[in-house]
């Protein structure tokens, strides 16, 4: 799990030049959170100071159905099992992300990732 909040840090960073100052990633079944504190950027935050929240949520949603792809590849990578959905939210009060993903079951013989 750590590996993996590393690793979505590292894309939030690349892409937005600033990352989130804490992550922790939790699994519970076959769903899959990382819950990523603080990243807002110098523009969001001015633009959530005057209202815009709306404004900001649907950058960042459509952002990450764009980078939909290296977000589920890093989680299919260290989980070894395929990512069924992913969707992401944003909240502003507090400064928080969550990357949720529903992971396909293991087949049969086959051993769940780390």
């Amino acid at each position: 799990m750590a590996a993996i909040s590393r690793e979505m840090v590292r894309l939030k960073a690349q892409h937005y030049g600033k990352g989130p100052t804490e992550a922790k990633s939790y699994v519970c079944d076959d769903w899959l959170f990382c819950v990523l504190k603080g990243g807002l950027t110098a523009v969001e935050r001015t633009l959530v100071g005057h209202g815009e929240d709306h404004l900001v949520r649907q950058v960042r949603l459509r952002f990450q159905e764009t980078m939909d792809d290296s977000f589920t590849g890093v989680v299919e990578r260290l989980t070894g099992r395929t990512v069924e959905g992913y969707v992401s939210s944003v909240m502003f009060e507090p400064d928080y992300v969550v990357e949720i993903f529903l992971l396909a079951r293991p087949r049969n013989g086959d051993t769940p990732g780390r």
